[in-house]
């Protein structure tokens, strides 16, 4: 399992753990079933809010007109046969995937906005816990939207609170989990950072344009020390960095950025090499 596998597990178990004291008994998952509003919310993996990492996350008290763009992940065989936040055992030829704040469970369509790709997919775990990404899929939805090969993508997440529509190929509901299935020879998966400056709940507009990408090093009340900083790292070669000075008058913030970046792997493939030369303090953020 690579580092970043193992940063998942880690999250998915602290998850796992502040859901199951929140959910009471547990139960055994419903039927699939062919319309999203004729399943109930699940017994477990709904409490009204848990912790990971110090971030909190308030689960939605319904998915009805959720609709966000942000960026996919998705996970494959070395969580293949192991427990999801709702108790249903994870298969990753599934079209399932995970989701900080929707009901356990919601239907959701899912569109990689660089090629069109839709695939719709049945909320049963909870993730990713990362700055921008907004939905962790199964791998069998991730190679459905042509994401496979890059890691991430760029997508627009719409809750299909409505019924599914005739036609749709859907995933039958997994079994509970016991214990692990053997991991099938497949492609390996993609873990996430853990990092999260996430506000759970809130919604973004799928109406605005996609905002670009930046790594944010720090930020600063003194210009000297941003202008110092952004000398550092182009003397690391990081020939991008730059300033953002916000605010007004004698309350003004100094920003170093690097970017914009492509996506949420370079994301990760930069934050690790700031952290060979002692710069942790690194977050994926939006421009404004």
């Amino acid at each position: 399992m690579t580092r970043n596998a193992c940063g998942r597990a880690l999250a998915c178990m602290l998850a796992a753990l502040a859901l199951a004291g929140c959910a009471g008994n547990p139960s055994q998952p419903p039927a699939a079933s062919s319309t999203a509003g004729a399943e109930p919310r699940s017994s477990r993996g709904n409490p009204p809010f848990y912790e990971v990492f110090g971030e909190r996350y308030h689960v939605l008290d319904s998915g009805a007109g959720y609709s966000e763009r942000g960026v996919a992940s998705w996970y494959g065989r070395d969580f293949h046969g192991k427990p999801t936040s709702s108790g249903e055992t994870y298969d990753m030829r599934a079209l399932t995937a995970a989701h900080k704040t929707l009901p356990i469970p919601t239907w959701v369509e899912v569109t990689n906005l660089e090629n069109g790709a839709s695939v719709v997919v049945r909320i049963n775990d909870r993730g990713p816990f990362v700055d921008d990404r907004i939905i962790d899929l199964s791998q069998r939805a991730a190679e459905e939207i042509g994401m496979i090969g890059a890691g991430t993508a760029r997508v627009q997440v719409r809750s299909l609170d409505a019924g599914i529509p005739d036609g749709t190929r859907l995933a039958a509901t997994p079994a509970p989990a016991t214990a692990a299935a053997p991991a099938p020879a497949a492609a390996s998966s993609r873990g996430i950072s853990i990092i999260s400056t996430a506000q759970a709940g809130t919604l973004g507009s799928d109406s605005r344009p996609l905002r670009p990408l930046y790594v944010q090093v720090g930020a600063f009340s003194d210009s000297d020390n941003a202008v110092q900083l952004v000398a550092r790292l182009r003397g690391e070669g990081f020939r991008d960095s730059f300033v953002m000075t916000t605010g007004q008058g004698g309350s003004l913030l100094h920003r170093v950025r690097i970017g914009p970046i492509d996506g949420a792997e370079e994301f990760d493939e930069i934050r690790d090499d700031l952290r060979r030369i002692d710069i942790d303090d690194v977050r994926l953020v939006q421009d404004n």
